[in-house]
């Protein structure tokens, strides 16, 4: 188990030493991937960048993903019974949402570059790995020398799913039962975008040197009072 997201941060940031101050590039999923990619940031002195990626579910099903989308690329996995015309619906949908929450959060900057860089992929745990084996397949396309798949926790059938497709797959826990990541964490509260944008703030102002201390932890209490 897992307090919460900011102590498996540093539970996978220990297993991630070795990535420490290399020409890399720390990808973390918005918004629950955060606080985890924070701590690996602060802990390896990396840059994070957000994961700007996500599912496209199936149309009798959207919590099955058929594939992923991004801001300029998508990968999709073909399924009997989705329609084209679905496929363009569903992508420009999510695209604008996409668009929406990178002006959000990271402002005009432009996404950090890939190429010939270990790219290490971020979230708070993984079920399936549909998504993310949609997401690494997109990612393979800008170059990167090396991927890493990196969780606190994941289940054995989604840790062997995408063993296959990232270079290196790291998770602290893998479970031989597994219902939910949440069931890993004492508090696994829905991360708001006011945490996501302290976090990210945090780094802006106080730079991600390799362990060192200075990790900070957002603070509901002071939030809910503005």
């Amino acid at each position: 188990m897992f307090t919460d997201r900011i102590d498996a941060g540093f539970a996978l940031a220990e297993k991630l030493k070795k990535y420490a101050r290399m020409e890399g590039v720390i990808l973390a999923v918005p918004r629950g991937g955060i606080p985890i990619g924070y701590v690996v940031a602060k802990r390896t002195g990396l840059p994070l960048d957000l994961l700007m990626t996500k599912k496209i579910g199936h149309p009798q099903n959207r919590e099955y993903a058929i594939g992923a989308v991004s801001l300029t690329d998508s990968f999709l996995l073909p399924h009997i019974g989705v329609s084209l015309d679905y496929i363009k619906t569903e992508t420009e949908q999510i695209r604008k949402r996409l668009k929406e929450m990178r002006l959000k959060f990271m402002g005009t900057a432009e996404p950090l570059p890939l190429k010939d860089k270990t790219v290490i992929v971020v979230d708070d745990g993984v079920a399936t790995g549909n998504t993310l084996l949609s997401t690494i397949n997109m990612i393979r396309k800008e170059g990167p020398a090396w991927i890493v798949i990196a969780v606190p926790v994941a289940s054995r059938s989604a840790a062997e799913k995408l063993s296959s497709v990232a270079d290196e797959f790291i998770s602290v826990l893998i479970p031989d039962e597994f219902y939910g990541v949440g069931e890993f964490y004492t508090d696994f509260h829905q991360v708001t975008d006011d945490e996501v944008l302290y976090y990210l703030n945090e780094l802006r102002v106080s730079p991600a040197l390799p362990g060192e201390a200075g990790i900070k932890t957002f603070d509901y209490g002071k939030a809910n009072q503005l």
